[in-house]
């Protein structure tokens, strides 16, 4: 349900802003939004976990809070991002 340390760093060299950046909101949103994908294929499996539906739903709360920081900070960073995630608002 987690993901590898070398899938993590990749989404971090991937979305990074500058060299070793792991706390700007893209990456934040990128490594939530990989996290969020893996916990949806393991309730296609798992489907009454409910402890980990719960932990999922934390996730996407705090990636929605993350990304309404981006929009209202800037807008096209914000749109620039939900496009290379292939996320939908």
């Amino acid at each position: 349900m987690s993901i590898t340390p070398e899938r993590k760093a990749a989404l971090i060299k991937e979305y990074a802003i500058a060299e070793g950046d792991t706390g700007s909101p893209e990456v934040q949103v990128a490594v939530l939004t990989e996290r969020i994908r893996n916990l949806t294929e393991h309730f296609k499996t798992h489907k009454k976990d409910n402890h980990s539906r719960r932990g999922l739903l934390k996730l996407v709360a705090l990636r929605r809070k993350l990304l309404d920081y981006t929009r209202s900070c800037d807008e096209e960073r914000y749109l620039d991002l939900i496009k290379r995630l292939g996320i939908r608002r």
